[in-house]
């Protein structure tokens, strides 16, 4: 006799459609028993739910869901195996799918309501939600945007929204949608002007505001300055988020109907607080601040240290090449005329662009901090100075240096991402400079304390006038890190590059060690035909980075990455070994090479294909002098090839495959950041393994989810349960987005006997079988004593994993088993809840041994 199915919780977003599951791990329940004493933990990845979402299609209505990383036990040749699934329309079974996670049901309607089940050993062991098909392809999420505002100049903005992220930030196995609103007058670093404020709004999938937190005035508005990673960083099963912050950064958080519930500032250090800093304070500069600015700079010009200690000119004309003329220290009155000087003849000689009279808009004084936010609501749990401060205007950092005079740019590059650095828990990573001075501070989070883990600054880059010099490519004053200097880009990654279970960071043309060692920094001959030829110089700054397994026939991963230095930097584009830095194939361009992608866009060429100045093959043969865009890329097809997204500006979104031309036009929409061209996400947040295009409508009055309808054969789990894919999901919105790409080899020739089987602790699935069990004892599988004591075991376990005990969450979990096996009455726990609750504990135990690693 066939177990009846078990009447679990089931979980739904609501009004938006998007029914999701609580679902389980999965291990053959003859897996699970007595064993030795758990363990620490494998690496930390998101508890999902079965990501069930159905969607109208002219042939049909289509269906795909999650298969879960522990739910993979081995592998065929077309996909993973492990759990399979059962059917089911309006609670009658339409069919087992074993090859795949999707299926097409020709025959149903707009009001069916779907469910799948998962299969373990021919038993039904879960059910997911019910979903009602979308009405097509793409579901909208409705938005609130804020108000329209008038900058200190008189100039009115309004907000669109711009990148966006997700976390589960309550616990329930649903991704919620965090996004970033922009002003249409944000800035590059380097454009004068006032902006608006930065907005940065959690929604649920159904379109309620959980909270809106406004960076306030003394954050600048661009790609540059506000990344937001969000990710589960304590472990406790919620994601937090962490943003740069300052003064007037004001958190809300809102009720169910929309209402305000909470407001506040984020809290101001005490230090700050004595030297008389407030929430209230307004730190943007007027043309007349700069200017008082600048004479302030220069009244104080023989005691700033560079000076006094030789290594820049005595006085400022020595350093504007003008005969002396004036007393040091300088008047009042000699540091305005040397102002003047400065501002309408001196900067102007050295660029025609160069108009500091109208140098407005920009924060380069007050406090800078680092804020953990909790998800959900948008509290603050803890607000640290942001490592390292500013120091000053960008004057250090080489911003007066070059012909073009940018004050506050240099100074203010930011990056940000999420790395498994010691192969376990998630840690956060924030940066500042990249062309000059290039440091990165790393933090864990336990709930309570931000706590440094490694910090790296290559120190200050010589030079000897900051008012003409070229300070780019010069190696910074720390010996250890001194040529980390000029390599960074727009973004960073987070990958095992070499090996050993923990995650570097590649910073561009260098990489760091999961410890902030120097892993290497790469430098090659600069050729005939450059500005120096047969000198060695540095691979140096680029605006495109992808890390990945890019050629299988190779050990290890590829880096493929653009180069902008042009006539002085070695590389127009190169592929590099990721573990060595060692350029495998290249091209000298002599220009800034500026775009650039990867993608198995060929199924016919073996390996993942590279694109800059036409397309190569994984090992650098020339495929064609054209290629496709470089934009963004999509994992979409069913074939497992790429795709990319197209259209910049107000031009239509579209995603086209280079073989089969056009595969969607998201009328309706558009993408962000300018030319760059970039929707909102591009991650695998629903459904299969296939990625999901993410972009605002045209009046950013939602976010539209577009899913791929496309049936495919292939089986592989969530991407979200790769830890490099989830670290660059989580790093996607910084700078320049790039795409997110897995540990593994990904593309339509892969061999998924190669994919790792990976035991991962996903801390919600203890809150899973909790309500498992409260689900099995209303409907009476799990009564009489055994049923509170097996509830007080798994609340216990709930505890420990609340408190950062995930090891001692492991030993309960195994009492929990054991204490299960014991019991034999089947009028005390049922057939089907000894099944259930022994399949979801057996797979948490897995996160608990060594094997999967």
């Amino acid at each position: 006799m066939n177990p009846r199915i078990l009447p679990l919780r089931l979980l739904s977003v609501g009004a938006a459609g998007l029914a999701l599951t609580l679902s389980c791990l999965a291990a053959p329940a003859s897996a699970v028993g007595p064993s030795p004493k758990p363990g620490n933990p494998g690496i930390q990845l998101d508890h999902l739910d079965r990501g069930l979402v159905a969607a109208a299609t002219s042939e049909g209505v289509f269906l795909s869901w999650r298969l879960l990383g522990n739910e993979a036990t081995g592998s065929s040749p077309t996909g993973l195996t492990g759990t399979d699934f059962n059917v089911y329309r309006d609670g009658q079974k339409l069919a087992t799918v074993t090859d795949s996670t999707n299926f097409l049901d020709r025959v149903g309607t707009a009001g069916s309501v779907y469910q799948v089940r998962a299969v373990v050993a021919g038993v039904e062991v879960d059910r997911s939600a019910g979903a009602t098909p979308w009405g097509s392809n793409f579901k909208d999420i409705p938005l609130r945007k804020p108000a329209d505002g008038v900058t200190p100049a008189g100039q009115a903005f309004t907000y669109s929204a711009n990148d966006t992220s997700v976390g589960d930030v309550d616990g329930d196995g649903q991704y919620e949608f965090i996004v970033k609103w922009d002003p249409n007058n944000s800035k590059d670093v380097s454009q004068v002007g006032y902006t608006g404020n930065t907005y940065v709004d959690t929604y649920k999938a159904d379109g309620t505001l959980l909270s809106r937190i406004d960076l306030g005035v003394n954050i600048r508005s661009g790609a540059h300055y506000t990344q937001m990673l969000v990710n589960d960083f304590d472990g406790d099963g919620r994601a937090e988020m962490m943003m740069k912050t300052a003064p007037g950064t004001k958190s809300t958080s809102f009720n169910a109907d929309g209402s305000i519930a909470a407001s506040s500032f984020i809290s101001l250090l005490q230090s700050d607080i004595d030297a008389g800093y407030s929430n209230t304070d307004d730190y943007r500069m007027s043309a007349a601040d700069y200017y008082q600015h600048m004479v302030k700079t220069f009244r104080g010009w023989t005691e700033h240290p560079e000076v006094k200690a030789g290594r820049w000119p005595a006085t400022l004309e020595e350093a504007f090449g003008i005969a002396p003329q004036y007393k040091y220290p300088l008047s009042q009155a000699d540091a305005e005329k040397l102002t003047d000087y400065f501002m309408d003849v001196y900067a102007p000689s050295r660029s025609a662009r160069n108009n500091l009279r109208a140098f407005e808009g920009f924060i380069v004084s007050g406090p800078e901090y680092l804020t953990v936010f909790e998800g959900a609501t948008g509290k603050e749990l803890k607000t640290v100075a942001y490592t390292p401060g500013r120091t000053d205007d960008g004057l250090m950092w080489g911003d007066y240096a070059m012909a073009r005079i940018e004050p506050g740019n240099r100074v203010d590059r930011f990056l940000a991402g999420v790395a498994y650095l010691d192969g376990r828990k998630p840690a956060a990573v924030f940066a500042r400079g990249y062309y000059t001075r290039t440091t990165l501070a790393t933090y864990t989070w336990d709930g309570t304390n931000l706590s440094p883990v490694w910090n790296v600054d290559s120190g200050w880059t010589p030079m000897s006038n900051p008012f003409n010099d070229s300070p780019h490519g010069r190696d910074g004053t720390d010996p250890t890190y001194g040529k980390l200097t000029t390599q960074g880009f727009h973004s960073l990654s987070a990958s095992d590059v070499d090996g050993d279970g923990k995650q570097e960071i590649v910073y561009g043309s260098a990489t760091l060690d999961d410890d902030g060692s120097v892993l290497y920094t790469s430098f090659d001959t600069l050729p005939v035909g450059s500005a120096a030829p047969g000198e060695e110089a540095r691979l140096g700054h680029g605006d495109a980075m992808h890390v990945a397994d890019i050629d299988p026939n190779r050990p290890g991963k590829e880096i493929f990455t653009v180069h902008e230095g042009a006539a002085y930097a070695p590389y127009g584009y190169a592929m590099r070994d990721a573990a060595t830095g060692e350029v495998l194939f290249g091209a000298y361009s002599g220009k800034d090479t500026g775009r650039g992608m990867i993608g198995d866009v060929d199924p016919e060429v073996p390996g993942i294909e590279n694109w800059a100045i036409g397309m190569q093959s994984a090992d650098g043969r020339k495929l064609s002098s054209s290629a496709p865009g470089t934009n963004m890329s999509i994992k979409w097809a069913a074939d497992m090839t790429t795709q990319i997204i197209n259209g910049s500006g107000d031009q239509t979104p579209t995603i086209d495959d280079w073989k089969r031309g056009r595969l969607l036009t998201a009328d309706g929409t558009r993408t962000n950041n300018s030319t760059k061209g970039t929707p909102g996400l591009v991650a695998d947040i629903l459904g299969d393994w296939r990625e999901e295009m993410v972009v605002r409508t045209a009046d950013s009055s939602a976010l539209r989810i577009y899913l791929s309808t496309e049936v495919t054969n292939h089986k592989l789990y969530t991407l979200m349960h790769d830890p490099q894919y989830r670290a660059e999901v989580a790093r996607q919105n910084t700078a320049y987005n790039q795409p997110a790409y897995t540990d593994f080899y990904f593309a339509s020739d892969m061999k998924f006997g190669s994919v790792p089987l990976r035991a991962a602790w996903l801390p919600g699935s203890i809150k899973a079988l909790q309500d498992i069990l409260t689900d099995l004892r209303d409907s009476g599988d799990v009564s009489g004593p055994v049923a509170s004591q097996l509830a007080a075991s798994i609340q216990q376990a709930a505890k420990v994993v609340q408190d950062g005990d995930t090891a001692k969450a492991g030993q309960v979990v195994q009492r929990f088993v054991d204490f299960l096996a014991q019991q034999k009455k089947p009028d005390a726990v049922s057939s089907t809840a000894r099944v259930a609750l022994e399949y979801n504990a057996g797979n948490i135990l897995r996160a608990f041994s060594n094997s999967g690693q």
